[in-house]
């Protein structure tokens, strides 16, 4: 009896598979964990570029229609795919400058977010982004993400983009009806 668990005490043969199966389920954490943060890092840079292409397309023209601005929105959620955009949150503004460098609400219009009232004043623009009597198109997304697998994530995450672009064709964006 002694003899055979001196044997055993030396036999090595089985260490690689406990010590695989020790490491094996972090392994497969970790793995799960950084496509559940690549997929919202995906997510987010959609989100970014979908509000960037709202401004953008909005600032090329020196005016828009109400159906214009929703055909922008479709686009937008176009550049969400393949994620879902039952979340997703749209708002285009344009804005103008007073004599006194306070931005106001010329127009507004929002797809799941409430537009801004004509005539309001904006908080929150960063300095140097619109001077006296200059005007400025912010287009604004905000985009809730609920990862499938829910290990690293089990919350959904929150993503909210800004962008502020200079109209191209005239000194403002006008809204037509």
């Amino acid at each position: 009896m002694i003899r055979f668990l001196r044997k055993l005490a030396r036999d090595k043969r089985g260490v690689s598979a406990v010590e695989f199966a020790l490491i094996a389920p972090a392994m497969v954490a970790s793995y799960f964990g950084m496509a559940e943060i690549t997929q919202a890092l995906l997510a987010e840079r959609k989100a970014a570029h979908a509000a960037s292409a709202i401004g953008d397309l909005v600032a090329q023209s020196s005016s828009v229609s109400s159906s214009d601005v929703t055909d922008i929105f479709e686009i937008a959620s176009t550049i969400m795919k393949p994620y879902s955009t039952s979340t997703l949150k749209m708002r285009v503004s344009s804005l103008t400058a007073d004599s006194g460098g306070t931005p106001k609400v010329d127009w507004s219009s929002g797809s799941g977010l409430t537009a801004l009232t004509t005539g309001a004043t904006v908080t929150g623009v960063p300095t140097g982004v619109i001077a006296a009597g200059q005007s400025v198109v912010m287009s604004e997304v905000t985009y809730s993400y609920d990862s499938p697998v829910d290990l690293m994530m089990p919350n959904a995450v929150t993503f909210t983009r800004k962008f502020y672009l200079r109209p191209r064709k005239s000194d403002k964006v006008a809204k037509t009806n």
